[in-house]
């Protein structure tokens, strides 16, 4: 039953990190490189993003490449033992990666990315050589990016449809991210200091009124205990979640970041049907739909927090500009196009 619930979680993990070895890296040296892979997974060792890291082993071993695997359930430990260079790679959600690259970390801006469209243009832009130099930032390399869906906000009590209901309310919120904690303040809510390995709990037994994440989380975590019965989640994208695969440049042949790349585009419309199955598997009672005029009272605070961040130095100026740019090519009637 468990393993059905994390089916999902999963498929997303498997596409992205079948693409992370694929290239044979090691031929052109004609040795096996043996490189230590540390893996964020909530669950740990037993769960589903690790368990997708394990069957991959061999696969990676035929490529040259012989993986040494640890498992974290903690992801602030993860990304400081590959700060700290206990990992050649690591695997993290793209907030937690800021710290190893401003302008990856930025993609997860709230309101930045509206839907499936834009992050494409966003992932189709980013995939191509001359996007390198965004990729790297000193000693590290994006490798790996993947979308894992928009980030929605899930309540369990519907009556709390409006901003003005928020308040007060109390939102498990990870605390290690200034947009988040930013944003939950600005709404006039709780910060209840969560991480990704506990907030989910900290919903589903009630310790919290809501919390956010993308549709694949649902089940693997089992929110709908949280949403039941007097809960919903809002039909509305607030960020758009991804992983992202970093490696310690030195230790990697200098193409293969970039190999990395080519493989994941080539994934990307198996990655958006996982994520289209997920939100369609949730019940369609659950989902809470916004009037137009809320949706646009909500874009302009979703920007006005944005802006005040980047001003602040938290978001990268160059991937707020590029986004913005997508958005505005996709729908040039945004307000936010007739500016500068």
């Amino acid at each position: 039953m468990k393993s059905a619930k994390r089916l999902q979680w999963r498929a997303v993990a498997a596409l992205l990190l079948s693409s992370l070895f694929l290239p044979s890296l090691a031929q052109a040296q004609g040795k096996v490189l043996e490189r230590s892979f540390c893996v964020f997974d909530p669950v740990g060792a037993n769960g589903p993003l690790f368990a997708i890291t394990k069957t991959f082993q061999p696969v990676a071993l035929k490529h040259g490449i012989k993986l040494d695997l640890s498992a974290y359930t903690d992801e602030k430990v993860a990304a400081e033992d590959f700060k700290a260079g206990q990992c050649d790679a690591v695997l993290l959600t793209g907030t937690r990666a800021r710290e190893f690259n401003k302008f990856t970390g930025s993609l997860e801006a709230m309101g930045a990315v509206p839907g499936e469209q834009e992050m494409r243009l966003l992932y189709n832009t980013l995939s191509q050589p001359k996007a390198r130099p965004f990729l790297v930032d000193g000693p590290y390399e994006v490798a790996g990016l993947f979308p894992a869906g928009a980030i929605y906000l899930y309540t369990r009590d519907r009556s709390i449809d409006t901003v003005e209901k928020l308040q007060g309310k109390r939102i498990a919120t990870l605390d290690y991210d200034t947009a988040s904690v930013r944003m939950v303040r600005h709404v006039g809510a709780s910060v209840v200091g969560s991480n990704s390995a506990n907030f989910a709990g900290k919903f589903n037994n009630g310790s919290v009124d809501l919390a956010y994440a993308p549709a694949v989380a649902y089940e693997p975590l089992e929110l709908y205990k949280g949403v039941t019965p007097n809960g919903g989640i809002f039909k509305y994208a607030l960020a758009y979640m991804n992983f992202q695969v970093i490696i310690h440049r030195d230790r990697f042949p200098d193409d293969a970041g970039q190999m990395v790349r080519d493989e994941s585009i080539k994934r990307l419309d198996q990655a958006y049907g996982i994520i289209s199955k997920a939100e369609a598997d949730i019940p369609k009672d659950v989902w809470m739909n916004l009037p137009q005029e809320d949706i646009s009272e909500y874009n302009k605070m979703l920007r006005q927090v944005r802006l005040s961040l980047l001003d602040d130095g938290v978001y990268d100026p160059r991937a707020i500009k590029l986004m913005k740019a997508i958005r505005c090519r996709v729908d040039g009637s945004r307000a936010e196009c007739a500016s500068s």
